[in-house]
């Protein structure tokens, strides 16, 4: 069992050379008891972008702040806060920051989608 704040949690760049300012911070893992799955928060900056990508295992996004495009399996999608999305297995995709202020979403993948 874990009860925190996603403030207290430190975060780690993504190391990609197709992504730009973006940030994860790993918050419940099955070492917290959620077995097979892991929650994350991604904090993407203004002009930011995560890599363009796909994987084997699909994962659900809630946008928490800021506003940008997801882009899935070719399609542009506006996103703010209060947007959802299901992320199907593999399928391109990819968060830009479109906007001032830092792009903020909750990520939830399955184990093994967890580097």
């Amino acid at each position: 069992m874990i009860v925190s704040h996603k403030d207290l949690v430190q975060g780690t760049k993504v190391e990609n050379p197709e992504a730009k300012g973006a940030l994860m911070k790993v918050l419940i893992t099955p070492k917290e008891g959620w077995e097979g799955h892991v929650m994350r928060i991604f904090e993407v900056e203004a002009n930011g972008f995560t890599p363009k990508h796909n994987h084997p295992w699909p994962h659900i996004n809630y946008i928490i702040g800021g506003k940008g495009i997801l882009h899935v399996d070719g399609k542009d999608n506006e996103i703010k806060a209060g947007s959802f999305a299901y992320v199907p297995s593999n399928v391109d995709h990819q968060f830009k920051n479109t906007g001032d202020e830092k792009l903020e979403f909750v990520c939830i993948v399955p184990e093994e989608g967890h580097k």
